[in-house]
């Protein structure tokens, strides 16, 4: 058997939790007999990086006693440094079905084994605990809360692991290599220091000025490490990123830096997640490490304010770099001085000076939005490589979703638009009605909320698939939950437009227009769970469109969303 033995603090090689091929024959051969545990692509992440040492000195999923350490103090039980809890969820009914001392086989979603896992602890997720502790706040709207609340499993279980196999990846196979691989090179090439930088966006002109800068600063050589794990909602696809990357690398001296893909899972906790970070670039052997404006910060909460202030990343890890082992060279905010032609960090700028700036995040929204990126801002390069892959309006698919009640008028519209569009002729349209669902997807489904949920789900898939290949869909379901409403914009938003249009006709309306005498039959108890009488239709709060369709025609009714999509471009 091989044994993962545990580093010094921050230092050292960094654990490897791969075991060797005699081990590896007689693990697949227990495995068979043990009970399985299939990763998401979260859990996926965090195995990489448990295997490959990214994450030393830890050699498996945390354990209770540590994960409440983590939390309580920022610090394994032996009081090693460790910002983030790295645990392994799972759903109450494996909980009830695995005890402690037992070991499971762990397996990529296709049952291909990856590992074997020697159970050390089960236990109840706190939520509300772990979200203040770890997050500072309980707000839905940030993405790390969202995760543990709606999709974590109730319990975490802990314990050692042993690797077979990482998790297969078939892209950009040359740029993932391990801590160990890294290093190797750094020995190749003679290199001594060495500056860490992470990002989940393409690196624009603020940021290459930034990497220059701390090169030059700490006289090192540069290890990018963009994150091709899971990010922030909304973010660049990383195939699209990485080809800005390979951009932007153009620009570098020649034989000064590595690029390297990092398969991290983002908590983006701000300030606790930047200590993850220094950690992680100092196993792969930097010597430092960059940290910038508002590092890992997910943005405003749902009261408009910043989750974190902009400078409490560097702070903490400032405090904490002679314990991790890694120098901290900390970015003040990167501001473009137009009479002057040049990059500054805001601090260096006399007061007066005139500015511009834009953000990632201000870059991101007018690619999507077809609006013109300047050229101080990013290189025309990263611009056409971004531009290729999130095309303006005119060329994105997009998804008109109607919601209403029953004989709102919904199904009429969409048909006036299908053909509208068709007329139109520049992109694929398919037409998703509510009934054409249920009759060819949905057929063996029926009208409880959870089946609606499921029914209004499938088109929201259908619709984002159709969306994603630039054509456009046209949805035409009742949908009465807000949650699921908003749950299919996230999807459909991440790959093209979406225009929720609410058909807002009174019900009394839609009761004289009922052919089928369904409103009838609900108010007389023969019907259950009809949407409107005895069951609830949650009003969207802000669409795109809002229609009253009892004194406009059809033809009417489809012009006000027309020209609604003429406005942002889309037609």
């Amino acid at each position: 058997m091989k044994t993962a033995l545990l580093v010094e603090p921050h230092g050292g090689n960094p654990v490897n939790l791969l075991v060797d091929e005699d081990r590896s024959a007689l693990l697949k051969e227990i495995s068979l007999s043990l009970p399985d545990i299939s990763l998401n692509d979260r859990q996926l992440c965090d195995l990489e990086l448990l295997a490959t040492g990214a994450f030393s000195p830890l050699d498996g999923f945390m354990v209770r006693s540590d994960y409440e350490s983590v939390l309580d103090r920022m610090r394994l039980q032996s009081d090693i440094l460790w910002p983030l809890p790295i645990c392994l969820d799972i759903s109450d009914t494996q909980a009830r079905n695995i005890e402690g001392g037992q070991s499971v086989a762990i397996r990529d979603p296709e049952g291909f084994l990856l590992a074997v896992m020697h159970v050390e602890d089960i236990w109840p997720v706190d939520r509300e605990k772990e979200a203040l502790r770890v997050y500072n706040t309980l707000d839905r709207s940030h993405p790390g809360v969202d995760y543990l609340f709606r999709k974590s499993g109730d319990f975490y279980m802990g314990g050692r692991l042993e690797v077979l196999s990482l998790p297969l990846h078939f892209d950009f196979k040359q740029l993932r290599m391990s801590p160990e691989e890294i290093k190797n090179i750094y020995g190749k090439l003679g290199w001594q220091r060495v500056v860490g930088f992470q990002t989940r966006n393409p690196i624009h002109r603020p940021q290459f000025e930034m990497t220059i800068r701390a090169m030059r600063q700490a006289k090192a050589n540069l290890l990018l490490l963009p994150v091709v794990g899971m990010t922030k909602p909304g973010d660049f696809d990383h195939y699209t990123r990485l080809r800005c990357y390979r951009e932007v690398i153009k620009d570098y001296p020649p034989d000064s830096f590595i690029l390297n893909l990092l398969s991290l899972a983002m908590r983006m906790a701000g300030p606790r997640d930047a200590v993850l970070h220094a950690i992680i670039s100092k196993n792969y052997g930097c010597t430092h490490f960059i940290i910038g404006h508002d590092h890992a910060s997910p943005g405003m909460d749902g009261n408009g304010k910043p989750f974190y202030a902009s400078d409490e990343a560097c702070l903490l890890t400032k405090d904490l770099s002679s314990e991790i082992g890694i120098r901290i060279l900390p970015f003040e905010e990167m501001v473009y001085l137009p009479f002057e032609d040049e990059y500054r960090s805001f601090d260096e700028i006399p007061a007066e000076t005139q500015t511009v700036s834009l953000s990632a995040s201000d870059i991101r929204e007018r690619i999507r939005t077809g609006r013109r990126i300047p050229e101080w801002a990013t290189s025309p390069d990263v611009v056409r490589e971004l531009q290729r892959a999130y095309p303006p309006p005119k060329k994105q698919g997009f998804t008109v979703f109607l919601t209403g009640l029953s004989g709102a008028g919904k199904s009429t519209i969409a048909k006036v638009l299908y053909s509208r569009f068709l007329e139109i002729g520049n992109r694929p349209v398919t037409l998703l009605d509510g009934d054409i669902v249920r009759r060819n997807l949905s057929s063996e489904l029926s009208f409880s909320k959870e089946h609606r949920d499921i029914n209004v789900r499938r088109i929201g898939f259908v619709a984002s698939e159709i969306t994603k290949n630039r054509g456009i869909a046209i949805c035409a379901p009742i949908a009465p939950y807000e949650s699921t409403r908003a749950e299919i914009r996230k999807i459909i938003e991440e790959c093209g437009g979406f225009i929720e249009a609410h058909v807002a006709t009174p019900i009394e309306e839609c009761e004289k227009r009922d052919r089928k005498g369904m409103y009838a039959k609900a108010r007389a108890g023969l019907i259950k769970g009809f949407t409107g009488v005895n069951d609830p239709y949650e009003i969207p709060e802000s669409p795109e469109v809002r229609i009253d369709t009892t004194d406009l025609t059809p033809d009417e009714a489809a012009q006000e969303i027309l020209l609604f999509l003429g406005q942002k471009g889309f037609i």
